[in-house]
C-alpha cells in the first residue's frame, strides 16, 4: 500500500514539473515572438560606418513627450529678420535642400550614439527669413517650453541642421518630432526637440532651460 501511495505521489509530482516546464516554455515563445524591435525600418550602417540603434538615443524632457499637432503646427523664424516667417511641417521639409550627416550626440550622463541625421540648415531658414548681420546667437525654442541657445558663428560654419530623421526614420513624438536639433560637437541638452521657432538674436548672454540652472553655455562634447 506504501508503494502505491510513493508511485502514486510521484507520478502527481512529475506532473505537475512537466507542467511548470511547458508552461515556462510556452510563455517564452509567445514573449518572443510578440517582441518587435522599436524602429524595425531603421538602417544600423552608412557608409561604411555602424551606426547606434534609435533606442540608444535617450529621452530626457522637461515635460514628457510632446505631442505636437501636425495640422496647426508652425515652425516660426523670427527676430533680428527681415520678416518673420511661419511654415508648415511639409514646407520646411519639402521647400528646402536635405542634407544628411552622421554625427554622434553625447549626453552628460555618459551615454553616446552615432546617429545617422537627415534635415535642413538652420543657416538656410535663417537666410530666407533676411537674418541681420547684427545677429550673434540663434535662440531654439520647443513646445514643451524648453529653450537652448549657440553663437551664429558655430551654427553658420558647422551647417548645423534640424532633423526631421533619424537612421531613415521620420522622427516621432518620443525622438522629437517635428524637429530636432543636430548640435554637432555639443552636449545633449543642446540638441534641443520638439522645435517651434528660431530666433536670431544678439543677446550674448541668453541662457537656455538647462543653462539658466548651473550648465555652462559652451557646452563642448569630446
Amino acid at each position: 500500500m506504501e508503494k502505491v501511495k510513493t508511485h502514486t505521489t510521484l507520478f502527481f509530482a512529475t506532473c505537475i514539473l512537466i507542467a511548470i516546464v511547458l508552461v515556462a516554455l510556452v510563455a517564452e515563445y509567445y514573449s518572443e515572438s510578440s517582441t518587435k524591435t522599436l524602429y524595425p525600418t531603421q538602417i544600423r550602417q552608412y557608409q561604411g560606418q555602424n551606426l547606434s540603434s534609435i533606442s540608444s538615443v535617450y529621452e530626457n524632457a522637461i515635460a514628457g513627450t510632446q505631442y505636437v499637432n501636425q495640422t496647426t503646427y508652425r515652425l516660426t523664424v523670427t527676430g533680428l529678420v527681415n520678416r518673420t516667417i511661419q511654415s508648415t511641417y511639409d514646407e520646411v521639409v519639402n521647400n528646402h535642400q536635405v542634407y544628411q550627416q552622421v554625427v554622434t550626440i553625447y549626453c552628460v550622463e555618459g551615454w553616446n550614439a552615432k546617429i545617422l541625421w537627415e534635415g535642413v540648415l538652420v543657416k538656410d531658414l535663417l537666410q530666407e527669413a533676411g537674418v541681420s548681420p547684427n545677429a550673434t546667437v540663434v535662440i531654439f525654442r520647443a513646445s514643451d517650453g524648453y529653450t537652448t541657445a549657440l553663437p551664429m558663428s558655430y551654427v553658420i560654419q558647422n551647417n548645423i541642421m534640424i532633423a526631421f530623421k533619424m537612421n531613415n526614420v521620420t522622427l516621432t513624438p518620443e525622438i522629437g518630432w517635428p524637429f530636432m536639433l543636430v548640435a554637432q560637437g555639443q552636449y545633449g541638452y543642446k540638441w534641443i526637440k520638439w522645435i517651434t521657432e528660431i530666433e536670431a538674436s544678439n543677446d550674448t548672454s541668453y541662457l537656455g532651460y538647462w543653462e539658466s540652472r548651473g550648465y555652462p553655455n559652451n557646452a563642448t562634447a569630446p
